[in-house]
């Protein structure tokens, strides 16, 4: 867009955003933030994008996953790591599932704010603003803690250039070696229930010692040692957006310098709204939430305001339905990108679609239901002959007890054991381990399709 400004988004309907009381101390940490280097550079995001297009052909896959939000309090480098170390996991798994390549997308270094069902929240008589997330406000029900505070948003990018620090040592400093994501991976096989893991893990095994008895050993190749390592979050508090655009030297184009891709959630995806017009200017890789009420109309007019030179790679559509819903809506939203010619990357968002109150209070998730959408995702996609390129989920490397299910079978009685998600439940690692062995069945198995159907 030739005449785009980042500040464009101000003079558009905005929801899911604060309204901060101290407008001076605003626009002091606007201004302040705007002074700072950007988190993420252009040739970072356009390196994505081109991976991106690639997983839209079926050429590659996307894995994108990590925290629902980020805590400013739950800050470490532990998790920081295991949540990476997970990823990498997962991403082994699905390599050798797919036989393609795997673009890992961590939902990190940015993923601050939460939009919310409600703009307040009553608890005895007491009303006051929901909690938006560590960038925005508290958790903690006080008016104080409540009150939008701006400075947050400066913890946030201290946090978040932090974040980015390690991940980008994590993934060039050796720790991301494939001989040691492949002794991770054995190590979640040790579960008697899970044989057909095991199965899995020892033909890794065996790959790589062809590997290094022919000399492909992590000492003398550069790619085994190695990993590309991108991040992104939610596109929601646009002045924290804003102070971090940049006008990219080389292209001529501005760039969101919070994050290598940023998405629109299913809240905020008006077509003339805010987050839209925001989105829309950047040349980052962009997502965009689908849920149930996605109108085939309202997707075209999306399509063509967010992409309207049609880049492969540019736009990731992530369907969130919701266990026995895909078929309902997925295919008319097909039929709509066919319509257009449009080109997509369609990624499965099993999480959000699937969220319960358990019997014991607590907010859950069945992890059969997050795995039943997947399988609905891929069939829906093989029958209508397009490529099912990613999934995208909320997930963690701690030990949580948050969604029911799985090969450990955490019930409902256990979720009040190490239940510490500050906002939704996330996969703890062995739940999204056995998440990312179902998808590399599917992928797997769409693969001999394809090749039965070309010979």
């Amino acid at each position: 867009m030739a005449n785009w400004q980042k500040s464009d988004w101000r003079i558009k309907p905005r929801v899911q955003m604060p309204d901060y009381t101290d407008i001076d101390a605003l626009h002091q940490v606007e201004a302040q933030l705007a002074s700072y280097p950007p988190l993420v550079f252009a040739g970072e995001a356009r390196s994505l994008k081109q991976k991106l297009g690639a997983a839209s052909r079926g050429e590659a896959f996307l894995l994108q996953g990590g925290d629902c939000a980020e805590s400013f309090e739950q800050f470490s480098a532990d998790g920081i790591r295991d949540t990476f170390k997970v990823m990498l996991q997962m991403a082994m798994v699905l390599t050798y599932g797919a036989k393609v390549p795997v673009v890992k997308v961590g939902r990190m270094a940015g993923q601050f704010a939460k939009p919310r069902s409600a703009a307040t929240e009553t608890i005895d008589g007491v009303e006051l603003p929901s909690y938006r997330g560590d960038i925005v406000n508290e958790l903690d029900f006080t008016s104080i803690a409540r009150t939008p505070d701006p400075n947050k948003m400066l913890k946030a990018y201290t946090q978040a250039a932090a974040t980015l620090n390690l991940l980008r040592a994590f993934s060039t400093g050796g720790y991301a070696d494939v001989h040691q994501v492949h002794a991770w991976t054995l190590g979640f096989t040790e579960s008697t229930k899970a044989a057909k893991y095991r199965d899995m893990a020892n033909r890794i095994s065996d790959t790589l010692d062809f590997m290094m008895a022919a000399g492909l050993d992590g000492g003398s190749t550069h790619s085994l040692r190695t990993v590309d390592f991108f991040t992104s979050h939610e596109s929601l508090l646009l002045e924290y957006e804003e102070a971090l655009t940049r006008l990219d030297s080389t292209s001529g184009k501005w760039l969101a310098g919070s994050g290598h891709m940023i998405w629109i959630g299913d809240r905020t995806r008006q077509p003339d709204g805010a987050h839209v017009e925001y989105a829309s200017g950047v040349l980052n890789p962009i997502g965009l939430k689908c849920g149930p009420t996605t109108t085939a109309e309202d997707l075209k007019i999306l399509m063509s305001k967010l992409n309207p030179e049609n880049e492969d790679g540019r736009l990731t559509l992530i369907a969130r339905f919701g266990a026995g819903s895909v078929s309902e809506h997925l295919p008319r939203l097909i039929k709509a990108v066919k319509d257009e010619g449009a080109n997509v990357l369609w990624s499965c968002d099993p999480m959000h679609g699937n969220t319960i109150k358990s019997a014991t209070g607590f907010k859950t998730r069945p992890f059969e239901s997050v795995l039943r959408e997947v399988r609905e995702f891929f069939a829906v996609h093989k029958a209508e002959g397009t490529v099912p390129g990613g999934v995208h989920f909320e997930m963690t490397g701690q030990d949580v007890t948050e969604c029911t299910g799985g090969v450990r079978a955490v019930t409902e009685e256990n979720l009040s054991d190490r239940y510490h998600t500050a906002c939704d439940p996330r996969l703890n690692a062995s739940q999204s381990l056995e998440l990312a062995f179902l998808v590399a069945e599917e992928l797997s198995s769409l693969r001999e399709t394809r090749t039965a159907a070309a010979v």
